[in-house]
């Protein structure tokens, strides 16, 4: 009799070992999706961002020139909470110009190229898009 209780002993043992062991492997396993879940969104959240900062030197840009038609420079910077960006405006001839806009947000950067086609009567952008 006493064989037979020591052998359900080893059996219950096993079982939980087993259980315990399949527990922790799906706890590391939800723990590891939820860290590349975080990382994923503070990669989207930091290129929202640089997409913003960008943004807000190219509209800076765009309200210099409003101000000064003959308005160019390299490497104005501005700072926007914990982002920044910086732009260049460049006579490309006649009433044409081009504005590179860089922002940055933690290690996302992202540029943007404006090119503008007519300073007036209004000013007239004929393309806005990410550059490489």
């Amino acid at each position: 009799m006493r064989q037979q209780r020591q052998r359900g002993g080893y059996i219950a043992l096993t079982t939980v070992l087993i259980v315990g062991m399949v527990a922790s492997l799906i706890v590391v396993s939800l723990l590891a999706l939820g860290l590349g879940y975080s990382r994923s969104s503070a990669s989207t959240v930091s290129s929202a961002q640089a997409r913003s900062a960008a943004d807000a030197c190219a509209e800076e840009a765009l309200r210099q020139i409003r101000l000064n038609t003959n308005y160019t420079v390299t490497g104005a910077t501005l700072t926007i909470g914990s982002s920044s960006c910086s732009y260049t405006v460049t006579n490309t001839g006649g009433a044409t110009r081009q504005i590179d806009a860089t922002g940055t947000a933690l290690t996302a950067v992202l540029k943007e190229r404006v090119v503008i086609s007519a300073l007036s009567p209004k000013i007239t952008v004929s393309s806005w898009q990410d550059i490489p």
